[in-house]
This record gives structure tokens, sequence and C-alpha cells, in this order.
């Protein structure tokens, strides 16, 4: 449940101030809106389970980038991206059962999850690959969407880019709006797509080496159709702008995404606003106070969104929670950090993501905002599970299972996780019943500066000024 971009690598300037709402190992965060607040009333940090952590393995690569876990859907299935043997090539997963199975591509070198939800009752998955013919306008989506290791962009980066469908064991393109390129990026049990893609239309207002305008997309499937099993229809911007991307659709068919004035604006987040469609209005969410970086990342079925936003003077940002007819709310940070994020919420409203000490994502950890108050998840690692660091919280299923991006300090490597919580629901699972009592002493947050090619990945789903 997740939504992506890509920017063309953009620094990140964060203010050094530190923030106000911030002290101690647990930051009590302002209430969302009353249905959120309602959920998570209860009970302090205390009532957090422990975590049993696992880490998922690659599909052959090793090198920084590793693999990362990007979502999970309520029967437990994990999708993510994991580098090939050699660490030149990236390719999408779905773990499930202890097993990672390789997705394949659409016929080029690379594909990857795009923070996609994997719908459990029809099985669909969605995300993104490279095709085999070069893209003749040399926009090149594939240098920013795919980076395997340090020397730069994955194999075959000049290629086009499609979003994909993945069901029945086979991958199926995605059209575009007449353009060249496009992505998929969020699903739900009905269907439905949605992302976005290049219409015909060159816009001088694009910075380079972007050309063509994109619009936000939704992909209706069309029953009886084998050769065009897919339709493409554009979501219209926020009135008096001109671009869009769709990010995440619920099953009820809300979407939430970015809307921006021009195209150069809209890939740079530098002038963006938080939108919700909502069958055939377009809401604007408001924001912190900042019109940079604002970004709504899911939606949960009784449309409560989250995300993250630029505030006041567009210094940093900081996660939010946002519900149609009340305002956004700050979720606030973790410790004295200087920035958050909000990567996924289930439909009981748990919110997992990132909170931050350094800039361009360094000096990361995993948080989870439940009962008002959000927690650093590397102190309720239950004992005996794998010794990984948990650097972001991708997304976390209505079961309270997460989907973790995580670091191994032994290796120096980032790793895809599971955390499982050591629940009444969760008490037959072999790492939750162990016989180890307590956490894991935590230590110290490693001071962990991301490479150029991770910061790339983040930067490819988590656009910054």
């Amino acid at each position: 449940m997740k939504v992506s971009r890509f920017v063309f690598g953009l620094a990140v300037i964060l203010s050094t101030a530190l923030l106000a709402s911030c002290g101690g190992g647990t930051g009590v965060a302002p209430g969302v809106s009353q249905t959120l607040v309602n959920h998570l009333t209860e009970h302090g940090p205390a009532a957090l389970p422990q975590y049993f952590v696992e880490d998922l393995g690659t599909l052959g690569g090793a090198g920084g980038a590793g693999a990362t876990a990007e979502a999970i859907s309520n029967n437990g299935w994990i999708i993510g991206t994991s580098n090939l043997a050699g660490d030149t090539v990236n390719h999408s997963f779905v773990w499930r059962n202890g097993v990672m199975t390789d997705l394949g591509t659409l016929g080029g070198m690379n594909s990857n999850e795009r923070g996609v939800l994997v719908s459990d009752r029809i099985g669909l998955v969605a995300g993104v690959s490279q095709t085999p013919r070069v893209d003749p306008l040399g926009e090149y989506w594939g240098a920013f969407t795919f980076y395997c290791n340090n020397n730069g962009p994955c194999d075959g980066y000049k290629n086009v880019v499609r979003g994909f469908a993945h069901r029945n064991g086979a991958l199926v393109k995605l059209p575009t709006l007449g353009g060249n390129n496009g992505e998929a990026v969020g699903l739900n049990d009905r269907g439905q797509i949605v992302g976005y893609a290049e219409d015909r239309t060159p816009d001088y207002r694009c910075a380079p080496p972007q050309i063509l305008d994109v619009e936000a997309v939704v992909w209706e499937p069309r029953s009886g159709d084998a050769e065009r099993p897919y339709s493409a229809h554009a979501l219209p911007p926020l009135a008096g702008d001109a671009v869009a991307m769709a990010g995440q659709i619920n099953d009820g068919g809300q979407v939430v995404g970015t809307s921006s004035p021009t195209c150069a604006e809209l890939f740079s987040t530098l002038n963006t606003h938080n939108v919700l469609w909502d069958h055939g209005s377009v809401v604007n969410m408001g924001n912190l106070g900042g019109v940079c970086c604002n970004t709504p990342v899911d939606i949960n079925s009784g449309g409560e969104v989250v995300g993250y936003s630029g505030t006041a003077g567009n210094k940093t940002f900081h996660a939010f929670a946002w519900q149609k007819g009340h305002r956004m709310r700050d979720l606030g940070t973790l410790r004295n950090d200087k920035s958050s994020f909000g990567f996924g919420i289930n439909d009981q409203g748990d919110i997992v993501g990132g909170s931050c000490g350094g800039t361009s994502f360094n000096f990361c950890t995993a948080l989870i905002w439940r009962n008002g108050v959000m927690t650093d998840l590397n102190t309720r690692i239950k004992r005996g599970s794998a010794p990984l660091f948990l650097y972001f919280g991708n997304d976390i299923n209505s079961e309270g299972e997460i989907a973790f991006y995580a670091f191994d300090p032994r290796k120096g490597e980032f790793r895809a996780a599971i955390g499982i919580p050591c629940d009444a629901e969760h008490a037959r699972v072999k790492g939750c019943r162990n016989g180890l009592e307590g956490v894991d002493p935590v230590l110290e947050r490693p001071r962990v500066v991301l490479p150029e090619n991770l910061r790339a990945q983040f930067l490819r789903r988590v656009p910054l000024p």
C-alpha cells in the first residue's frame, strides 16, 4: 500500500533546528481525525507487542542494495525488489511461505515493485518493468527507476519503462495515454490499478530529459478481452493545476496522489498538492505549511490517508494523517529527529514509516504510530530475531505484520524483512514461541549514510526538495 515516484537526482536540504515536539524515546503525536483517534486511545507504547523479525533473503544479489520489502497483503504475501547475482540488474519478487519468487520482466532487463498492495482476493500484483525498446525520445525513465549499485543505473536503463499487472503467473503490459512510459503504483481488490503515464503532448514546462506531459491514471480491468485486458483513464488534476500522478487506491475506489501547476514542479515536488479523487471530485487535502514535498502515500478502506508534507518554510517534512472532513494533522518525529514519513496504514489505523535524524535519508529508524503515540520499532524486536536494524516500516497489514527495509550492520547491506507481532493471534508462529523472553537490547542508532544507489532508490519513491 505504497506510492512511488522518480525524480531527477535532487538534493535534500533539511533544517538543523530541533523539533519542538520531540523528546525521549517516543513522541506523542497530535490526533488525526476523531475516527482515527478512536482507534488509538486505549493504551500507550506498552500495548505494543514484540516483533519477531525475519530476513527474507535476496534473488542472488549481495551488494549494498540487497533487497527491499515494500508491501504486505493481509494473508502475508510480501512484494519487493531484489538485485540478481552480480548486482547490475534488479527484479520484482513475491515472497510467500518462506519462498521468494522472481516475477521477471516485460522483456527488458529490470523490473521492480513500486510500493503496491498485493491483492490477496484476486492474487494480483502491479509494478514497473523495462521493455526491450529503447526510449525514442531519450527520456530514459529507467535511469531514475532502476539503481543496482554505486556505479549508476542498472543495465538497460535506456529502455522504455511501462507499468505491469502480474496475475496467473504472467506479466501484462499496461497501456499509456499515447506516450512511451508509464508506471503502476497501487491497486485494490476490484482489480483497479493506479499510477501515471505519458500522453502525446510535448510540454516546454518539463525539465530535461522529460519531454511529454504526465497524467494520473486508473487502469480498469476489461473482462473477456485477452488482447487488451486493461483500459487507461486519466484523472484530472486539481483546479488550477496542469498535471498529476496517482499513488494508491482503496477498495471503495478513492484515489490519492499529487497534483501540480507544471510538469517540472510535479517531478521535483517543489510545488505539489495532496489530492484525493473521490468518485468524480478532486479534493485538496491541504498541507503542513509547505508547498514542497506534499505526497500522500497510502489510504485504507475507511478513507484514512497517510503520507508526508513540507512544513512551514519548506525546510523539512513530517508524516501526516488526514481524513475527509478533517484538517491534516502533523504526526511529529521521534526524539530530536528532523523529518518523518508515513508510508503505510492498515484498517485498524496503525501507521508505519520512518523518522530520520540526518539529511538525505541518513540516520533513520522505523516507526509505528499507534494509540496516539509514535514508537521506535527497534525497541520492540523480540530476542532471537534476525540481527537487523529496522530502517523504514514500509507497510502494515490488518494482522499487524510489517514489511521493512532493514540494515545488516555486520555486512553493511540493506535487506528485506518482515516483522511478526507476537500477540495472541501469532502465538503459534515459530519465532514468537521460541521461548526467549523480552526484547533485544537496543543499540545506538547506526549512523548509516546511504550510498548513492540506495539514496536514488528512495528518491524514486519518496521525492524530496
